[in-house]
């Protein structure tokens, strides 16, 4: 399995725009950050998780030429604004994506892409979907494999994880029940927000982050949708357990 990290930034991205913070002004390309995304491949298996606003950006830089499904976290604008970029995937494969989210999602991306879902007189510019409703406790299938949903609150707003094989990916986090959480026992990479160190309202903060890793004891932890808040990426990288890492734009990772 190949992991190829899109975005690993917050919803505004890093650099911030207008903004004179000093992480936002440096010249380290990992301090560059895109909204938060990931690719996720294995075997003949290609699919992406959220589709910010970055998301054609992304595909291009990644060289990505192939979407087999498109797992959504939540309805959020950075994870979801990018869905009309499928177009070229759709025009290529000449068939619908599949779209996997909670109907709650499924229900505002069809309020804020209405062309896209719409059955008839459809625009012939416009691009497919077929939607597929995610629930808690309901594992689904892509490619033979089986994709487990991993329920946590954002706040006072649900959220789906997803634990693919030994690959478990989580943002957008600030609490989880202790039965999603046996859900995640034995995955051998785990994947989690860390916004900034200062506590959040809905966010893991740094320490919030490491303390749920410390908890799932995967082999390896990687960092993601970080704010220029969190500070230097080399910086922060040091203080950080060996088994503990700071994810970045284009990162790639095997399992």
């Amino acid at each position: 399995m190949q992991i190829y990290f899109l975005g690993t930034g917050t919803s505004q991205g890093i650099p911030v725009i207008g903004s004179n913070h000093s992480v936002c002004k440096s010249s380290d390309f990992k301090d560059k950050r895109l909204r938060v995304s990931v690719w996720v491949t294995w075997e003949d298996n290609s699919i992406v998780i959220d589709c910010g606003p970055d998301f054609r950006q992304q595909m291009l830089s990644s060289g990505c030429s192939k979407l087999d499904a498109l797992l959504f976290t939540h309805e959020h604008s950075d994870h979801t604004a990018g869905l009309d970029d499928i177009r070229p995937f759709f025009f290529k494969q000449k068939k619908n994506i599949p779209i996997y989210a909670h109907q709650r999602v499924i229900t505002n991306l069809n309020k804020r892409f209405d062309y896209i879902f719409e059955s008839e007189n459809k625009y012939p510019g416009a691009p497919g979907v077929d939607s597929f409703i995610v629930k808690n406790n309901q594992n689904f299938i892509i490619g033979n494999t089986e994709i487990i949903p991993i329920e946590v609150d954002h706040a006072n707003l649900q959220v789906f994880g997803y634990r693919i094989k030994d690959f478990v990916y989580l943002t957008d986090v600030k609490t989880i029940s202790n039965a999603e959480i046996y859900k995640l026992k034995g995955t051998k990479v785990l994947v989690v927000n860390a916004l900034r160190e200062e506590p959040h309202h809905s966010h893991f903060s740094l320490q919030d982050a490491l303390d749920f890793i410390h908890l799932i004891q995967p082999e390896k932890a990687y960092l993601t949708h970080i704010s220029h808040l969190m500070g230097f990426h080399e910086e922060v990288q040091q203080k950080l357990p060996k088994n503990v890492f700071l994810a970045y734009d284009n990162l790639k990772i095997s399992i």
